[in-house]
């Protein structure tokens, strides 16, 4: 618990770092600082696969799956590829959020920033729980993985439809409870009008942006569920995926949307965790080729997408 609870302090610090001294007051992030910003959190999240092989190599840890520090390094990096891959689609629907109630640039790093701290309390939850499935009914592997298989085909036949936040659920439920205004007031999430108190933009897109991160958990977690149930590298890894997707936001929000081939990429590491949780009881994956698989799929969707930018191009 001793491991779980310096981890945990050195996420809060960072958080309250990140909000009360690096972005004291909101600014435009600009694509320079998203980029410094996104390599340090993949540094140091590759950087704590070492102390992964530390804890796992000093028995540091409560080592459930008697895993070997080589093993448990090599399902670390591949449950945190896998998240951050998933976060691609994240990314998009996040900035259609933002755009659909005009929020500022310089004030959509503090929504992030709450987003990302209920998304970390949301998703503990549901790896709790999911690590408790997978241990006490076996059963739960066939379904977990059938259930990411149907996933990969749902974006595979499914048209590009888009996303509309103010004719979500989630936006009728809140009308219903909530005073909304369409006016903003600062960085505040609510407003004083006369003799009530209503909701800005800023909390409503929090909110929906809060309910699709869960939405998008619910493919995630049974994706790393499928490398890993040791609940040390399912949080941590998921933890690092999430910290880095609001900097990894800012620098790729305007480029994302270039790169159509990537859908194909998710869809290929979706159905091959989804196989693998389903003969997870019959026949044991390497985690060397987990590891390929996804590193590939990602290479060959940027490459290809590339390609296509390419030849757009070069046709006017």
């Amino acid at each position: 618990m001793l491991v779980w609870g310096i981890f945990i302090a050195f996420i809060l610090l960072f958080l309250a770092l990140d909000l009360g001294v690096f972005n004291k007051t909101p600014h435009i992030i600009s694509t320079k600082e998203a980029s410094v910003w996104t390599g340090i959190w993949v540094l140091i999240s590759l950087l704590f696969s070492g102390i992964i092989y530390w804890l796992y190599s000093t028995n540091v840890i409560n080592n459930v799956d008697n895993l070997s520090p080589t093993n448990a390094t090599l399902k670390y990096i591949t449950g945190y590829l896998i998240e951050l891959s998933l976060s691609i689609d994240n990314i998009f629907v996040i900035a259609v959020i933002f755009t659909s109630f005009k929020i500022p640039l310089k004030y959509q790093h503090r929504v992030l920033f709450w987003g990302i701290l209920g998304a970390i309390v949301f998703r503990a939850f549901m790896i709790f729980f999911g690590v408790i499935l997978i241990k006490k009914f076996s059963f739960t592997t066939y379904v977990f993985g059938a259930f990411l298989i149907f996933t990969a085909y749902r974006m595979l036949s499914s048209k590009d439809n888009e996303f509309h936040p103010k004719k979500s659920f989630i936006y009728r439920q809140i009308r219903r409870f909530l005073p909304i205004t369409s006016h903003m007031n600062g960085e505040h999430f609510f407003v004083k009008m006369r003799h009530i108190t209503a909701a800005t933009p800023l909390f409503i897109a929090l909110i929906i942006i809060e309910f699709t991160d869960v939405l998008f958990a619910m493919d995630s977690i049974p994706a790393i569920l499928a490398i890993t149930s040791d609940p040390f590298l399912v949080f941590t890894s998921n933890i690092f995926a999430i910290l880095g997707l609001r900097s990894m936001y800012f620098f790729l929000s305007n480029m994302l949307a270039k790169f159509h081939f990537l859908k194909y990429s998710l869809i290929v590491i979706l159905t091959f965790v989804g196989i693998k949780l389903i003969l997870a009881h019959h026949f044991n994956f390497p985690e060397w080729l987990s590891l390929s698989v996804i590193a590939v799929s990602l290479l060959t969707g940027v490459i290809v997408s590339i390609k296509s930018i390419n030849k757009g191009e070069e046709a006017k």
